[in-house]
């Protein structure tokens, strides 16, 4: 196993290869997962409790990590039967049937959920940190509750820590106050925090009226992780203006009082191979088979879009794109369609309200100017979807669309090349999606720009299918070697070099005392 992290590395990064990282590099280390949303959900549904994976990218990309490591995962029981299915202490082996992992489930009293999580986290975070022009909105009394759950998340971790220096993995924009209330009770834990999301630049970041606060916290962090080396210069340059510390760009450090934090670019990735491929029919049999479920011709061509109903993703805009397709090339009219798999999210907040009604009418409208004869441009499908069933629909796929206004990663992208062992298929990809830097084979668009988008679809569409097999397997070999994998080993190396080095000073500092020690006794004795 190399012990240097970085592009040089060409291990087959696996399970077996990320547990080795573990038991060679940190042998012995406690692994802790803290996040907001949990890998299953139990739900009671006419009287019988139902298992369900969650639509996140986030779980997507940890629960093969956890399964991989081993450890406990704390995070917010959302589910209606979650409680009916732990023990006293909150706590449930999973995966269900071969477990490997414990999760430990938080409950917060819907006040606390008001404020932590719609409140700061989603009206102010989210909207603060994603560039769509949607105005974030800061309120003390959920600065308080987030605050308060952030003590109550730490409280946990201590809690369930059973050394004095585990390796604790903290994820994304609920939890920017967790490492530094964990430093200070655990001041010898190795804290990988991980940003799911994007870091704005320092104009923007300084509308935060806590934005103080946040760094801070994010600076109990030993190691700091973005998904872009962009994210990471606009996290140093805010640091640098609202805190006091001493940042060292050239080896993209800053030192916080008696912390150092290592930033750095992480891009995350899937599982490879993907568990939800193994059961999966021959592409042909998909294609039947989800034509069929959708009543969509078998000789119409067939574009997918899935995501959460979320006003970043940009779904109504890539409705217009179908739109201006049908409008400059109406050749096209009667030959495609738009699957739409739209996973409705956070309905409480007006504007993923108003996000969802208006894809909807965008559907509608351009529905009723185009559609004819039993055929229609656009269905949508506003209903989650498990992974086993979006798998089906990527197979199934001519092209995928996935057009994100902002976006810090977009793991659809992803497993959609994933999907495609048969080689085949286009990808339509944002460049504001983290993954249009890895993913450069796929036809890149401004998402903005409704005109080219809809050129887009005709290029995807158009293309030959020599090329469409190249690009599909230049773009497979980056998501198999970079996979989920290799974004935690690359992580836990960086852990484990920074262990050493601290081990190593330690003993140095320990050898300098007891050499003063020995000094001051020869002195005396003389």
């Amino acid at each position: 196993m190399p012990r240097l992290p970085g592009k040089a590395i060409r291990v087959n990064w696996s399970p077996d290869s990320l547990r080795s990282v573990l038991d060679k590099e940190l042998p012995g280390a406690e692994v802790l997962v803290v996040s907001n949303r949990e890998p299953y959900i139990h739900n009671l549904e006419d009287g019988h409790i139902t298992l369900q994976r969650p639509a996140s990218g986030l779980v997507t990309a940890l629960e093969p990590v956890m399964r991989a490591c081993g450890g406990i995962w704390i995070a917010h029981a959302s589910g209606s039967a979650d409680q009916a299915v732990v023990d006293a202490e909150g706590h449930l082996p999973v995966p269900p049937g071969a477990p490997t992992y414990t999760l430990r489930r938080i409950w917060l009293s819907e006040e606390e959920q008001d404020g932590y999580y719609y409140g700061f986290a989603n009206e102010g975070m989210w909207p603060l940190c994603h560039i769509v022009f949607i105005r974030p909105t800061f309120r003390a009394s959920d600065w308080e509750q987030y605050v308060a759950v952030n003590r109550k998340f730490a409280d946990a971790v201590i809690a369930e820590a059973r050394t004095a220096d585990p390796v604790i993995l903290v994820q994304d924009y609920h939890f920017a106050l967790l490492p530094r209330m964990v430093r200070e009770r655990l001041p010898e834990a190795t804290i990988i925090t991980f940003w799911h999301i994007p870091w704005p630049n320092p104009e923007v970041f300084g509308i935060c009226p806590w934005k103080e606060d946040i760094l801070s916290g994010l600076l109990g962090s030993s190691i700091l992780g973005f998904h872009t080396q962009f994210h990471c210069l606009n996290f140093l340059e805010s640091a640098d203006r609202f805190l006091e510390c001493q940042i060292d760009r050239e080896h993209s450090t800053i030192r916080a009082g008696e912390v150092s934090t290592l930033v750095r670019p992480y891009p995350i990735s899937i599982e490879w191979p993907p568990a939800a491929l193994s059961h999966q029919a021959p592409v042909k049999a998909c294609r039947e088979s989800v034509h069929k479920t959708f009543g969509i011709a078998p000789d119409v061509l067939l574009a997918v879009g899935v995501e959460r109903f979320d006003y970043t993703k940009g779904i109504a805009d890539r409705f217009h794109a179908m739109e201006s397709l049908l409008d400059t090339h109406p050749e096209w009219i009667g030959r495609v369609t738009l699957l739409q798999i739209a996973a409705p999210t956070r309905t409480r907040l007006a504007a993923y309200r108003d996000a969802q009604a208006e894809a909807e009418a965008v559907a509608q409208a351009v529905n009723a100017r185009f559609g004819r004869n039993g055929w229609a441009p656009i269905v949508l499908v506003a209903r989650h979807h498990e992974p086993d069933a979006v798998f089906t629909l990527f197979r199934a796929a001519d092209l995928c669309m996935v057009s994100s206004l902002h976006d810090g990663m977009n793991l659809v992208a992803k497993e959609f090349v994933a999907a495609r062992d048969d080689e085949d298929g286009v990808l339509v990809l944002s460049t504001f999606a983290g993954a249009s830097r890895e993913l450069r084979e796929a036809l890149i668009v401004n998402p903005y720009d409704i005109r080219a988008m809809g050129e887009a679809i005709h290029a995807a569409l158009s293309m030959p299918a020599e090329q469409r097999r190249e690009r599909m397997r230049l773009m497979r070999e980056m998501v198999g070697e970079n996979n989920i994998y290799f974004w935690a080993g690359r992580m836990l190396l960086d852990a484990a070099r920074m262990r050493k080095r601290r081990n190593i000073e330690q003993q140095a500092q320990a050898d300098e005392v007891s050499t003063d020690e020995w000094g001051r006794k020869r002195v005396v004795n003389g």
